[in-house]
């Protein structure tokens, strides 16, 4: 059997502020988390990373269902989540864990103007949790984070990316 709790201290080695192995069943996923995209983020059918071009909160459930657990990191940077969580999949990978796939936070930012027809960055563009239906709020809390809505800007920003490991 494959040391799990190990892949916490390799997500903590390259830059997680925190990092827990959760079941997928914790991960949440719900119709209403990609209203908040659609209304409310000008990224937006914009990137190949953001809805609609990301599963839906359905498709979720069922990629979801073909792994077992996830690394559910957490970071203080939304610029730095997605790069962290590219870095920490391949590391995972080169480990043995050949089903090792991300999901970040935000919009995806590698480039000025998304390419629609065809990603310039693929090994480096991943879709953020939210973009994919997953209530992050939910997901996080459930696996013992405490995560609160930010009511000011000089409050210090959380971010999470999930890792699916098998």
């Amino acid at each position: 059997m494959k040391n799990y709790l190990e892949l916490c201290q390799i997500a903590k080695d390259l830059g997680a502020e925190d990092a827990k192995i959760i079941s997928t069943e914790q991960v949440v996923t719900a119709p209403w988390v990609t209203l908040k995209c659609r209304y409310g983020c000008d990224s937006y059918n914009a990137t190949h990373c953001c809805p609609p071009r990301t599963p839906s909160y359905k498709e979720t459930r069922e990629i979801l269902n073909s792994y077992h657990y996830g690394v559910l990191i957490m970071t203080n940077s939304l610029p730095r989540t997605t790069p962290l969580v590219v870095k920490i999949e391949r590391e995972i990978f080169l480990r043995g864990f050949y089903k090792a796939f991300g999901l970040g936070a935000g919009p995806c930012k590698l480039c000025t103007e998304c390419n629609l027809e065809r990603c310039r960055h693929p090994l480096e563009a991943r879709p953020s949790m939210e973009a994919c239906g997953i209530d992050v709020y939910a997901t996080a809390r459930a696996a013992g984070f405490n995560l609160e809505v930010l009511r000011d800007k000089e409050e210090q920003e959380t971010c999470f990316g999930l890792i699916l490991i098998e």
